[in-house]
């Protein structure tokens, strides 16, 4: 046994009581750590822990001050119903929401020649033709002056400026999607994203319902799948690649054109129809919803709608917000509203976005080679990185020891106002982690799903950039709050953004009430939508006659003013015995697993008791079961009783840590080889899961587990 020499425990006393009093927690951590530690492990914990003492006190950096007291982050407006407002708003108290921040800019159309301005014709646009060519760039001017011929392309082939023409996008993220969708507003054109993986009976609901006689799509396969039910207002479509001359026969069959992207922007340079720029209350984009029952439905956002949750989150970032130099990487759908409000909110303050490959796989390879400064992300990716990082430490005690010292020492520093990247722990420990991310990250918005408190203090220590994580929904253009930079307490998504306001509604049903801090979120601002296109019964079910728009989601007051949201109200269901169950409660316990890539539980009315398909992560079992001498492939594995009761044991432990209830936690599991994914239509393109297409896709398994069961 190597004992750590008594001088050395003596020095780190030492330098808590002389050297800086607010820093005890980093030598506590290596005190506590380096009492008794054995043989070769003791020698390299000693070495590490004084180079890491001596570098942490040379390049100690000042504490940030928080933008807002964060004891009291949102205000309350007087009245019965406890309305929470922005801090960040001097008029929200009064009942006013921002619209804009400068009254030259109130569409996204001002908004983009703006952000050229400010950035004088800097870079805007970037792309790679493959994994290893550089990233090339097209300048602000260059990408104004194409979008405005695209546009007028687009009038040439016979639409009419104005926002009561429809036109769809059906293609990933790309430049071409920007010159597009800024090609648009150039004539008051109504944008309409068609989701990249929905399959022909969506697209077709959405053509038909938009009346839509014109969609650009990015490839061969996509035009076809279009073609498969093409309804008949479809006239033409503007192909953004090559398309087979098979695939032009088969439209011209059904009398539809099909143009190519380059051609319809000719076309304009040469007609240059007048521009007809956009008003505030102008339709601005229809999104569709990702429809997890049912059709889809067409949100209807105006330009002033849009930009009022872009300007509330760049109130809410302060002196963190986008400005020119920086780049984004663009790899979320941009028929999402989060990544669409992150990017025009980039452009507006002169930024660049670089776009990823395409290939989701590579997207480590994109961010090297890109070295973005933003990034918008959703809690997959983080928790695949956390996953990953603590399966390859749990083989070795030292590197567990370290990571735990380094999280340590980065979290109080974090706690102190501090975010970095050039600390001791960065160059030891979190260093790969940050090169793959590009190395260069300044600020990380986390959205679209509740992210764990663990992954959340993870990712801001390991990536050393400032990490906030929001809530929103495509009703609201995105954003409805916003952590606030300074606040690094995890377990809230933040106040308000200045935007709109919250207030919380009893749901008797589920127990939750307003007077307990506890209930449903409305949600009422300049960022709300003006209702479901075609769809006047939905939109009142959704927006109240005082205008509160009525999310389904259950949120909490924290006692410093910020938002916790704890629950769904809608997917609950009663088992026989009249228990109510949550399954995103439970699955949001489940995935903390180790074991666990992907989880969807089950319930039915008829049955006393819950189950459950779980993806398994593939990394984490195929080791485990090398270390247990079990050969075989995923798929045999999924097959192995042994693997089964491994991973069952590990999610029942799991659910008793959350304070599960014994009625729900499952009773069986089906593991399945294959993850669920927008390609075979399991997940929404923002990555939801998709619960009566499951329930079906499993039907036969899901049966079979309450046949064993009974």
């Amino acid at each position: 046994m190597f004992l750590v020499p008594s001088s050395f425990l003596v020095w780190l006393k030492s330098a808590k009581r002389t050297i800086m009093s607010n820093t005890t927690g980093f030598f506590d951590e290596i005190e506590e750590n380096l009492q008794c530690v054995g043989g070769t492990t003791g020698v390299l914990a000693l070495t590490a822990a004084a180079a890491a003492a001596t570098y942490y006190f040379s390049t100690r950096p000042v504490p940030e001050k928080p933008l807002v007291p964060l004891d009291n982050q949102c205000p309350i407006e007087d009245g019965p119903d406890q309305v929470h407002v922005s801090k960040f708003y001097k008029e929200a108290k009064d009942g006013k929401f921002v619209s804009c921040l400068e009254d030259d800019v109130r569409t996204l159309y001002q908004s983009f020649r703006k952000g050229a301005h400010m950035s004088n014709n800097g870079p805007c646009l970037g792309w790679r033709e493959n994994l290893q060519s550089p990233y090339q760039w097209m300048n602000f001017n260059e990408t104004l002056l194409r979008a405005k011929n695209f546009g007028s392309g687009l009038i040439s082939l016979g639409l009419r400026p104005g926002p009561s023409t429809y036109i769809g996008i059906y293609s990933q993220n790309r430049p071409e999607w920007i010159l597009f969708e800024q090609g648009c507003y150039c004539y008051a054109l109504v944008v309409v994203p068609l989701y990249d993986t929905l399959g022909p009976d969506a697209c077709a609901f959405i053509v038909d319902q938009t009346e839509m006689q014109v969609v650009v799509v990015e490839d061969d396969k996509k035009v076809n799948l279009l073609l498969d039910k093409a309804p008949r207002s479809l006239r033409k479509i503007v192909a953004i690649k090559e398309v087979r001359p098979a695939t032009l026969q088969r439209a011209k069959n059904v009398g539809i054109d099909v143009h190519t992207f380059d051609e319809v922007e000719k076309m304009g340079a040469i007609n240059d129809h007048p521009e007809l720029e956009p008003q505030p209350d102008d339709l601005c984009t229809v999104c569709y919803t990702s429809g997890t029952t049912g059709n889809p439905k067409g949100v209807m956002l105006t330009h002033a709608n849009v930009l009022s949750g872009v300007n509330g989150v760049l109130l809410q970032l302060g002196t963190h917000r986008p400005r020119v130099g920086d780049i984004m990487v663009s790899f979320l759908p941009l028929a999402h509203m989060l990544e669409r409000c992150c990017e025009n909110g980039v452009y507006y303050m002169g930024g660049a976005v670089g776009f990823f490959s395409g290939d989701i796989k590579e997207l480590t390879n994109d961010m090297k080679a890109l070295k973005p400064t933003l990034m918008p992300a959703v809690p997959r990716l983080l928790n695949r990185v956390y996953d990953k990082v603590f399966a390859e430490v749990s083989r070795s005690s030292f590197k567990k020891m370290l990571l735990n010292m380094a999280l340590s020492s980065k979290e109080a520093e974090i706690k102190r106002g501090i975010v970095r990247r050039n600390s001791i722990w960065d160059k030891l420990v979190f260093r790969k982690i940050q090169e793959g991310f590009g190395g260069r990250l300044r600020l990380m918005v986390v959205g679209s799903a509740p992210l764990s408190d663990a992954v959340l203090a993870f990712s801001r220590a390991a990536l050393g950039c400032l990490v906030c994580e929001g809530y929103g929904q495509t009703e609201c253009t995105a954003p409805i709050t916003l952590t606030v930079q300074g606040d690094f307490t995890p377990g809230h998504v933040g106040p308000p953004v200045a935007c709109n306001a919250i207030k919380l509604v009893d749901v008797p049903e589920m127990e939750y009430y307003a007077s307990q801090q506890q209930g449903e979120i409305c949600v009422k601002g300049a960022n709300v939508f003006i209702g479901y296109l075609k769809d006047p019964q939905r939109t009142a079910e959704t927006i109240d006659k005082d205008g509160w728009h009525h999310t389904g989601d259950i949120g909490q007051w924290l006692p410093n003013g910020t938002l916790k949201v704890i629950d769904r109200k809608k997917h609950i269901f009663k088992l026989s015995q009249g228990e109510y169950i949550v399954p995103e409660k439970i699955e949001n316990a489940y995935i903390r697993s180790q074991y666990v890539e992907q989880v969807f539980v089950h319930g039915e009315s008829l049955k006393s008791c819950i189950v459950a398909i779980v993806v398994p992560d593939v990394e984490v079992i195929k080791s485990w079961a090398q270390e247990n001498n079990i050969p075989g492939t995923l798929s045999v594995l999924c097959n192995n009783p042994d693997v089964k009761q491994l991973i069952l044991n590990d999610m029942i432990l799991w659910g008793k840590e959350f304070g599960l209830k014994s009625f729900e936690q499952v009773k069986d599991i089906y593991l399945h080889p294959d993850p669920f994914s927008v390609q075979n239509g399991l997940l929404t393109p923002t990555f939801k899961s998709r619960r009566p297409q499951i329930r079906s896709y499993f039907a036969p398994q899901l049966e079979d587990m309450y046949k064993h069961l009974d």
